[in-house]
């Protein structure tokens, strides 16, 4: 089966990823995967202090994982999966990349603002010439009715 990664995170243009990647995979017979980084910066404490905060992280991505697959398992019949990851995004995205052989498509959502498309974005398509998969990059402003009928 291939699935879409998606990257979770606490952007605006994140939404318009997770649509995307739930159409595509219900219009596909995929799945999709959903990957959250925790930066290591966040634990630059005391060990206990430092645990703590990391299951912190864990419980708020989780939770934020859950309002996207309620959508995704009630309105798209998908059931995502949920990968969290400790370390820099980019280097652990594409390390997901390289174990799983399923992930057939990475889902990105473009920021709007005037700082540019993202940080993911930009440092991601300077790669993507050495990629084993291909990038879609869902600009973060399409609406639901314009995402339905691309997908």
């Amino acid at each position: 089966m291939r699935k879409f990664l998606v990257v979770l995170d606490d952007s605006r243009e994140c939404l318009n990823a997770m649509r995307f990647a739930a159409m595509r995979a219900a219009h596909t017979g995929g799945g999709v995967a959903i990957i959250s980084v925790i930066p290591p910066d966040e634990f630059q404490h005391w060990i206990g202090v430092g645990d703590i905060m990391r299951q912190e992280a864990r419980e708020r991505i989780e939770v934020h994982f859950e309002v996207f697959a309620k959508w995704m398992r009630d309105r798209q019949g998908i059931d995502p999966e949920l990968i969290i990851r400790e370390g820099e995004a980019v280097p652990e995205i594409l390390k997901l990349i390289r174990e799983d052989e399923e992930i057939g498509v990475l889902v990105l959502g473009a920021g709007t603002g005037k700082q540019g498309p993202g940080p993911l974005v930009t440092q991601l398509t300077r790669s993507s010439g050495t990629l084993p998969i291909p990038i879609t990059i869902v600009p973060g402003d399409l609406s639901k009715e314009r995402l339905e009928s691309i997908t």
